[in-house]
């Protein structure tokens, strides 16, 4: 007998492989030329900023289990660091970056801005992250990663967060080349903790204090299925800065007011996830108690259908989340795995049937970006290809639930820790 969510002999085997072949996903879609890693495993995607931060936090854990010897991981952590030292950093439409941010997507070999895509911050701050979290692994006195962590330091210094906080202290989410800041400041509970704790911490382009209250003005505390806790609909918003920062025991001056923390409050994010998918109030085939994982994900794009008595369209990519939608049936499995550490007594059990189920479509399907029942006809649609942001948050986050190695490695750099002070952060390891 095993404790209520503990892993048995064969989960660890079963957790150790999609781990395992979540990371192996940054060995096959890095360039060798700048170290850019692909957004997906299609065919000529271009390289997402994020992703690279994702592959640059990965390799530590790749070492630990002796996926890669640790001079490999140290040459391909300087490949990233060093195109991103030398990179375009004019602004231009075909630059890479301006003022220390870098454009969303990139093109994996020259490192040109793609897609027309919008300097981002929360993805800079994603590719940062990374950067300081690899920083942190490779202490050794040798030369290169002495040169990793200088260049490391260097590319954080010169981000200037300051300078997105364009608008009544809100950090905007982007800015383009032809249009300048883009319309929208953070609103809202989601992903973007480690966005202001890194902003807040820098030395050299400092967001100001008021900026974090600024953004918590705008959270939404409600009370689903009997839960209180802070709204955001897609799961990942509950998990991307859960990846670096160990928020157990610290709150804000919000968390303090409620009770509660970060940490806790994604738990119960969890929880009503599978609370979502047990009343399946649209009527959406495959979803169940061990059936659950609505967060940002492809999807079909596929002609609407009959569903439940009503038309139901079908969404292509979205940011899908309990539990007013957006729905059409999809769901993402990597936001599954990303929840041991928050609540292993229902995510083992909905990741040893993703496991069954995916052996019998060849695997696919436990990698892919989204899974849609109620759209495939007789078989299930799969999305095509992976995502790298599925894969790299798989292996932050099952190592967080195996060891804790992450929330370790970050609690050491001291820009973090002073943006989450400087934020309002007491208690705990803090």
């Amino acid at each position: 007998m095993t404790a209520l969510g503990a892993p048995t002999r064969a989960d660890e085997q079963m957790i150790d492989g999609v781990q395992r072949t979540a990371f192996d996903y940054f060995l096959t879609h890095t360039h060798a030329r700048t170290g850019l890693v692909a957004d997906t495993s299609r065919p000529d995607a271009p390289a997402s900023i994020a992703v690279v931060g994702f592959a640059l936090s990965a390799y530590p854990v790749a070492v630990e289990r002796g996926w890669i010897a640790r001079e490999d991981a140290v040459g391909r952590c300087l490949d990233a660091l060093r195109f991103f030292a030398g990179s375009d950093q004019s602004g231009a439409a075909d630059a890479t970056g301006w003022r220390g941010f870098y454009f969303h997507f990139l093109d994996g070999d020259t490192g040109r801005r793609a897609w027309a895509s919008e300097l981002s911050s929360i993805d800079t701050a994603l590719l940062v992250v990374g950067m300081l979290t690899a920083a942190a692994y490779f202490d050794a006195p040798t030369p290169a990663e002495d040169e990793l962590r200088r260049l490391a330091n260097l590319l954080y210094d010169r981000v200037n967060w300051n300078w997105s906080e364009h608008d009544d202290d809100a950090v905007a989410l982007g800015w383009k080349t032809e249009c300048g800041f883009l319309n929208y400041g953070w609103q809202g509970y989601n992903e973007a903790i480690v966005l202001y704790a890194l902003g807040l911490g820098s030395d050299t382009h400092r967001l100001t204090r008021s900026s974090f209250e600024t953004w918590t003005e705008t959270y939404q505390w409600e009370n689903l299925y009997g839960i209180d806790f802070l709204y955001a609909g897609p799961l990942f918003m509950h998990q991307f800065s859960h990846a670096w920062i160990d928020f157990r025991g610290i709150r804000d001056s919000f968390m303090r007011e409620k009770d509660c923390d970060y940490f806790e409050n994604s738990r119960r994010a969890t929880e009503v996830q599978r609370q979502y998918a047990i009343r399946n109030p649209r009527g959406f085939g495959g979803y169940g108690q061990d059936s659950w994982g609505l967060t940002a994900s492809d999807g079909p794009s596929v002609d609407s259908k009959t569903v439940a008595g009503r038309r139901q369209a079908f969404f292509g990519y979205a940011a899908r989340g309990v539990p007013w939608g957006p729905d059409d049936g999809t769901l993402n499995s990597a936001c599954v795995a990303a929840s041991l550490v928050f609540a292993p007594e229902i995510a083992l059990p909905a990741l040893r049937r993703l496991v069954v189920e995916a052996g019998a479509t060849g695997g696919n399907a436990l990698y892919a970006s989204g899974v849609n029942v109620t759209a495939g006809g007789d078989t299930p649609w799969i999305s095509e290809g992976v995502f790298g942001l599925d894969q790299g948050l798989t292996v932050l986050m099952i190592e967080n639930f195996r060891t804790g190695l992450y929330w370790r490695l970050t609690r050491s750099i001291p820009c973090l820790r002073a943006g989450l002070r400087r934020a309002g952060f007491t208690g705990g390891w803090l």
